[in-house]
């Protein structure tokens, strides 16, 4: 097999041991081409950010960089600005020809979490090597809300692959003229480019920055809390906002994306050297995103922003992003949003799942 490895496959990886568990997977964890990973009972805080680095494990740096531990079992707050670490309770021992990359889920991303994971010997966040053996971590950094977390939260979420199936923009324009990719004319450029919806079609809401100094949110409460007391609203009226400096913003694209089932998709940064903002730190779009076949009639992409250092004029259709696509080793049995709980199948301008609908 050649591609992402789908639903039914993970759950086999999950019965032969290539993925070990400390406790039993739960309903919905496995995902149609990821599986979620979950905290367990203990958070490190640590001096500074940190990879283990070629031939050394993260219990070992942890000696060095730990300031206390936190036992999570009860519950305890992550507090924003604070870097924390704490073991999965999922570990790897996979083949040789099989290789994997983690990144955030929707909700954490879209709360400004900042969440990678690192891995003994590990050179880079979110990459682990083909015929990894050994356990995963979650590094935890709140940068806009202090978080209350529990043994077994999913934060995060890994994908995992065999050999390399990305397309090309060759293959991305024959795909999107048999299965329509986004609705409208496809801008293929080194994957399917994104842009940013600063002109609405009822009223003048394009947006949502984070207000400084909030109280705490407890990730168990869904739909619970007043999303005011959160985030500031952005409005518009002749398709421009500015980004300030350190800020960040819940935005979304003008496209409407659809993900056919034969396909996964990640969301990728449009041009690193623009430099003064960030999108997306949840990258993984699975099939059936938008997509007729699980009920989608198009699911625009919620574009999760921060500004860097200087101020930026960011104008109605500039292009912000792009979503590279990569063939699935096959149809996962479960597509997204058909039948199976997806928080975010058909979604417009959206905050995370905790707070109340607007």
């Amino acid at each position: 097999m050649t591609g992402v490895l789908p639903s039914q496959t993970i759950e086999t990886m999950l019965t032969n041991g290539e993925i070990r568990v400390s406790e039993p997977v739960v309903e919905g964890q496995v995902q149609p081409a990821s599986l979620d990973l979950r905290l367990g009972n203990v958070a490190h805080r640590v001096r500074a950010s940190f990879l283990a680095g070629q031939g050394r494990t993260v219990a070992e740096r942890l000696s060095e960089f730990e300031m206390h531990r936190i036992d999570l079992s009860d519950g305890a707050v992550l507090e924003k600005g604070c870097v924390y670490v704490v073991p999965l309770m999922e570990a790897l021992n996979l083949p040789e020809v099989v290789q994997a990359v983690a990144n955030a889920k929707s909700s954490t991303g879209r709360l400004d979490l900042l969440t990678r994971t690192i891995t003994d010997g590990g050179t880079e966040f979110d990459r682990i090597a083909a015929g990894y053996n050994g356990p995963l971590y979650a590094e935890i950094c709140p940068r806009s809300f202090s978080v209350l977390v529990r043994p077994g939260m999913r934060l995060n979420q890994i994908r995992f692959r065999a050999g390399q199936s990305l397309l090309s923009d060759v293959d991305l324009r024959v795909l999107h003229e048999r299965s329509p990719l986004v609705d409208g004319e496809a801008v293929i450029d080194d994957g399917l480019g994104f842009s940013v919806d600063l002109k609405p079609a009822d009223g003048t809401l394009v947006g949502y920055r984070a207000k400084p100094h909030t109280g705490v949110i407890d990730l168990e409460n869904i739909g619970h809390y007043d999303p005011s007391e959160y985030w500031e609203e952005l409005h518009s009226s002749d398709g421009k906002i500015i980004l300030d400096p350190g800020a960040f913003y819940i935005l979304v694209s003008r496209e409407a994306v659809h993900i056919p089932p034969a396909y996964a998709a990640e969301m990728a940064p449009f041009l690193a050297m623009v430099g003064e903002f960030r999108v997306h730190y949840a990258g993984f779009f699975d099939p059936g995103f938008g997509h007729a076949e699980a009920g989608g009639t198009g699911s625009r992409g919620v574009l999760e922003v921060r500004c860097h250092e200087a101020p930026f004029v960011l104008e109605h259709g500039q292009v912000v992003g792009r979503l590279v696509y990569e063939r699935m080793a096959d149809v996962p049995e479960q597509l997204y949003g058909a039948g199976i709980a997806s928080n975010y199948q058909g979604q417009g301008l959206k905050l995370s799942k905790h707070f109340k609908a607007a």
